[in-house]
């Protein structure tokens, strides 16, 4: 059994209708848009995997539209901040929201949340999806997933792994390979991925699951070790690294990312945006992602917005039966 049976971004329905989407409260026509710079949140530090995927779809999204897409990291509150700051913008297409699948899963884990995904934010385009990677500090000394179980069984509950962000894809791939193995991993919180590899690399922390593109090059230069990879077969940027499922059967999970705005932004305007993150991840973009180990996605708006609220019950689930939850 998978472990984490997240829809295929490929193979995602077209169930939902547009409306769920988009609110067109407002009437500003989107043939002239964008007529000034328009200003991308991400809700979390620069250096992470987020940060590197999302600053290449600003570029060339910018491209595509003939103006610039600024990227502004605002992080805090475990993305709360940033992503609260685009539900409170005006729905003009000028403030628009790039995250990970956290976005849908965080506010899961939280008491208080200012806003509500599913009704306060406009789908616009799903980017990518990422496998992750087990990163294990050097200090430890193994070279697989057997190695590190064995490490991990031998001193229960004093193995530090950092979690980018509470309720995203590493912190419940985490949780389940804690579950499948039979070990105790002591749960360390920061805030974003960009830290936590820091850390990691320093030998401050023991491990960290996080997307494969935020620890390659960490790998390859023998700063820490990958021991495994969730994706179903071995990616063409660590050939020598064994999926998990090698040693765990069906063992699989991994992160996603996509485009928002504010609710109510205008259709037309929608459309203009998602044909563009569709043209953007056609060209060089695409390449560069494949090459990190990461899977191009695309599609429709309304694929989109099926495609979230699928995820959001299944994690949800998950979140609800091991009560993860912030402090």
């Amino acid at each position: 059994m998978k472990l984490f049976c997240y829809p295929s971004i490929q193979l995602a329905a077209v169930g939902m209708t547009l409306a769920w989407a988009v609110g067109g409260a407002w009437a500003q026509p989107a043939s002239n848009y964008p007529e000034k710079p328009v200003k991308v949140i991400i809700p979390f530090p620069p250096g992470g995997t987020l940060d590197k995927i999302g600053r290449m779809l600003a570029l060339k999204v910018g491209e595509q539209l003939g103006q610039n897409f600024v990227v502004e990291n605002r992080p805090g509150g475990n993305g709360i901040i940033g992503a609260d700051a685009v539900a409170k913008s005006n729905p003009d297409g000028y403030t628009l929201l790039f995250n990970a699948s956290t976005f849908v899963t965080a506010p899961m884990t939280m008491k208080s949340v200012p806003y509500k995904v599913q009704t306060d934010f406009t789908p616009i385009g799903l980017v990518a999806s990422a496998p992750l990677s087990i990163a294990i500090s050097n200090k430890l000394g193994v070279s697989d997933v057997k190695g590190w179980v064995a490490a991990a069984k031998a001193n229960p509950g004093k193995m530090n792994f950092a979690v980018g962000s509470i309720g995203s894809a590493g912190h419940l791939c985490t949780v389940k390979l804690e579950q499948v193995t039979g070990t105790q991993i002591a749960i360390v919180p920061y805030k974003g991925t960009g830290p936590a590899m820091t850390d990691l690399v320093g030998g401050q922390i023991e491990g960290f699951i996080d997307p494969v593109l935020g620890s390659v090059q960490f790998h390859k230069n023998g700063q820490l070790k990958v021991v495994g990879v969730t994706s179903a077969k071995r990616l063409p940027n660590l050939p020598d690294v064994a999926t998990v499922s090698e040693t765990i059967p069906d063992f699989q999970c991994a992160s996603w990312y996509g485009l928002w705005g504010p609710a109510k932004l205008p259709v037309d305007m929608v459309q203009k945006l998602n044909v563009a993150v569709n043209k953007a991840l056609s060209g060089e973009m695409r390449d560069r992602l494949i090459a990190d180990g990461i899977v191009p996605a695309g599609g429709s708006v309304a694929e989109f917005a099926k495609f979230q609220a699928d995820d959001m019950a299944i994690s949800g689930k998950i979140i609800a039966d091991k009560k993860i939850a912030v402090d």
